[in-house]
């Protein structure tokens, strides 16, 4: 086994204001796909050298935020993702926060009402 995770999704409620604010979040669209009974959307990833997930939307999907966290890629920099994140209808709940030589991790409420992770090495 290479990666304890291989997918994972977050649900949303109101799934055109969580596009538009991971769209905001990544700069990059999310493009949907097809799901029975609702609606999916996947974030921005390689899907044949590492760990990608998605936006759902439907019956048994609850936004949270308590629960297992998420830790999204904060690309080369953490400071560019997180200065996107109010703006774009999101809460900051724990700025950038050195982790030691495992770089810097920033925790978030989305506007579902999620509580999801960045981790950046700067």
């Amino acid at each position: 086994m290479t990666n304890a995770i291989n997918w994972f999704e977050i649900p949303v409620a109101d799934f055109e204001r969580a596009k538009k604010f991971y769209e905001t979040l990544y700069g990059a669209p999310i493009m949907e796909m097809p799901f029975p009974g609702g609606r999916y959307g996947m974030l921005p990833s390689d899907m044949q050298n590492g760990v990608g997930g998605g936006l759902v939307q439907g019956d048994g999907f609850t936004p949270s935020a308590t629960g297992t966290i998420v830790y999204l890629n904060g690309g080369d920099d953490l400071d560019i993702p997180l200065a996107k994140i109010e703006a774009a209808g999101g809460k900051v709940l724990m700025p950038k926060t050195s982790i030691g030589p495992n770089g810097f991790m920033a925790i978030f409420i989305d506007t579902e009402g999620n509580r999801v992770a960045l981790h950046s090495m700067k």
